[in-house]
């Protein structure tokens, strides 16, 4: 939808061999390799919104903020805990906070057994992303 535009910058961390095979291009496509944890997911986001957001300069940060990253997850092939999904959505506020930007964030995947506990998972992010 954004592709080609020069005033949307599109970051995207994702797992490699996850759903599409082919997956839409972002300007700064990071592909994870499966059962990528917290600490390596933490320090690549640390690293590369730092850079975009100072680099980029944006109005908005629109975040997807995804929960099929969670190590219990069927689809999602990556293997954040729960204490990494907040620390993720951490770091994005923390970031948007700091330099002044508007942060928005849509919920997303979370293909988890228990529905009840994917459901706190995207609660806690709405209140991780409202309280940082």
């Amino acid at each position: 939808m954004t592709a080609g535009r020069g005033d949307i910058f599109t970051l995207s961390l994702h797992a490699e061999k996850n759903f599409p095979t082919r997956k839409a291009r972002s300007i700064l496509d990071i592909a994870l390799p499966d059962l990528t944890d917290d600490t390596v997911y933490l320090d690549i986001l640390k690293r590369t919104l730092t850079g975009a957001l100072d680099d980029f300069r944006p109005d908005l940060i629109l975040l997807q903020a995804s929960v099929d990253a969670h190590v219990d997850d069927r689809l999602g092939r990556l293997a954040l805990t729960d204490a990494g999904l907040v620390e993720r959505d951490e770091i994005v506020s923390h970031a948007a906070r700091q330099r002044s930007i508007p942060l928005a964030s849509t919920l997303g995947g979370g293909y988890g057994a228990d529905r009840d506990v994917v459901a706190r998972r995207h609660a806690r992010s709405i209140l991780t992303l409202g309280s940082s």
